[in-house]
């Protein structure tokens, strides 16, 4: 580590959940981050600024003046601009140092199981179900640790499904069907701190996944009511009939 490095990173340096070996765990650490909109920006940002060797972002959206109540990366300028130009002009000034890769279209199929091999952990900050399954569906083939979150309305939710563990459920476990597909912050609206709630947790679990810090949301469904200031918790297991990871998913 260099000492312009050592200053930088001074203050996770000095805790003794991450210290110098858990710094540089995660200077050498890789995490592809699918939309950076509301969730993926206070995310992108947190993971920048800890020192997250190489983040590749992506999102096929331009920015546009909605956005902008709880998009943080992007600003009035850049209205009109792909979100990944934006987001990466916006984390190179923050933190040079980080490896920026961006796709400016929507991954699927080879490409994105591609990416989903190549990274350490993968951040859903998605904003429907059918990105949300092929995801899900590609990191359990992998054996990639996915860390899911979602925000509408007033309410938020996170939880990690960590693929390497042989009795991990999945995000299919949760979600039989696209019962909720019909719903999104475009008809329903958001409040635009909750966002930020559930971005910044999702940089949470990614650093303690990468250092071995504390305790991680596996197996854990962390449940955020904004209006009322309340978190719930729910325990997670893997469902046997789940098409994706149970006894009889497809090959």
């Amino acid at each position: 580590m260099t000492p312009e490095q050592q200053q930088r990173y001074s203050r996770h340096l000095s805790l003794a959940a991450i210290g110098v070996a858990g710094q540089e765990r995660l200077i050498a650490a890789r995490v592809l981050i699918i939309g950076v909109g509301g969730l993926g920006s206070p995310a992108a940002i947190y993971l920048a600024a800890a020192g997250v060797g190489t983040l590749v972002l992506v999102d096929f959206d331009t920015v546009e003046l909605h956005n902008l109540q709880r998009q943080i990366l992007h600003q009035q300028a850049d209205i009109g601009r792909p979100k990944v130009a934006s987001a990466h002009d916006h984390l190179q000034a923050l933190n040079p140092e980080v490896n920026l890769i961006t796709h400016n279209g929507q991954l699927d199929g080879a490409a994105l199981y591609a990416q989903v091999a190549a990274a350490d952990v993968v951040l859903d900050c998605s904003d429907n179900f059918a990105t949300r399954f092929e995801l899900n569906a590609i990191c359990v083939a992998a054996k990639v640790p996915l860390i899911s979150g979602a925000a509408l309305r007033s309410e938020g939710q996170i939880t990690l499904f960590d693929h390497r563990q042989p009795d991990a459920p999945c995000y299919r476990c949760l979600y039989r069907d696209e019962s909720g597909a019909g719903e999104s912050c475009t008809l329903t609206g958001v409040l635009a701190p909750v966002v930020g709630v559930i971005g910044t947790l999702q940089a949470l679990e990614a650093v303690k996944l990468l250092t071995g810090a504390g305790t991680t949301l596996a197996g854990r469904l962390l449940l955020f009511d904004a209006l009322a200031l309340e978190w719930r918790t729910l325990r997670l297991r893997r469902d046997p009939a789940c098409p994706v990871c149970g006894a009889n998913r497809r090959q």
